[in-house]
């Protein structure tokens, strides 16, 4: 992680709909190669954030500059061209069901490089399956494989087009611990094989604890905290991140 150098820049950021202010001026900084958690309980405004970032919707005061560039001010062509920088790994996984795992993983590469030949399109896909542990599945439907498997072709689909920033949407929801345990590893290998930027969205703290470099917990629109794991939880003065806390680790 390099402390110097942002690849994400919020300042000011606020975005409401209608009477309803979902984030009320959140500054935050996502550094280069950095793993970065974003908490926060459904409905805080973490998908809002995401979406601004990769311009599907526009703040309504505040800055979010991503490799130094404004997301409000590009046009269209410069907007796309970002969007192919950043890699979004939903949390249902987003295979198309008719598809196979190599269909799957060539439909975003064929789509946005069609100078590939064959063979490279071939030897991208086997590597991709290979760093996620899973070649053998590369003729299967995804109505084959297991939820935790899912997640793995989703990621590798993802990271086909080699993304500069990593965003993932709730990786571990409806997984079991081992599992959980799994995806939480193959973040850590993506960023190490890959070296990209992520942001984590998770409420799941086991997942932002293995993960995360810095902790971000949203809270009533704006940013309650934000540091390492040791530094957010669990001696948080905050009772809403300490009931934050509670809930993972204590009452579950």
């Amino acid at each position: 992680m390099n402390l110097q150098e942002k690849v994400v820049e919020i300042r000011g950021l606020k975005k409401a709909f209608g009477d309803l202010e979902v984030l009320k001026g959140v500054d935050l900084d996502l550094y280069r190669e950095e793993n970065l958690v974003v908490l926060g309980k459904s409905g805080t405004g973490k998908s809002v954030l995401i979406k601004i970032m990769v311009g599907l919707l526009t703040q309504d005061s505040g800055s979010m500059s991503v490799f130094g560039k404004e997301v409000a001010n590009l046009n269209k062509r410069k907007l796309n061209e970002l969007r192919l920088k950043i890699g979004f790994s939903f949390q249902n996984s987003a295979l198309y069901d008719s598809m196979t795992v190599r269909e799957n993983l060539e439909f975003p590469l064929v789509r946005n490089e069609k100078n590939l030949t064959k063979k490279e399109i071939n030897l991208r896909i086997e590597e991709l399956l290979d760093a996620v542990g899973l070649p053998q599945t590369i003729n299967q439907m995804p109505s084959e494989l297991s939820g935790g498997q899912k997640k793995r072709i989703g990621v590798a689909r993802t990271l086909i087009l080699n993304p500069a920033i990593m965003l993932y949407d709730e990786p571990t929801a409806g997984l079991d611990p081992i599992t959980c345990g799994d995806i939480n590893n193959l973040i850590l290998e993506v960023r190490e094989r890959y070296k990209t930027s992520s942001i984590v969205i998770t409420h799941d703290l086991t997942c932002a604890k293995q993960t995360g470099d810095r902790m971000a917990v949203l809270l009533d629109g704006q940013f309650g905290a934000v540091g390492t794991f040791d530094e957010v939880f669990p001696n948080a003065d905050d009772e809403r991140i300490k009931s934050f806390y509670d809930y993972n680790f204590i009452n579950s």
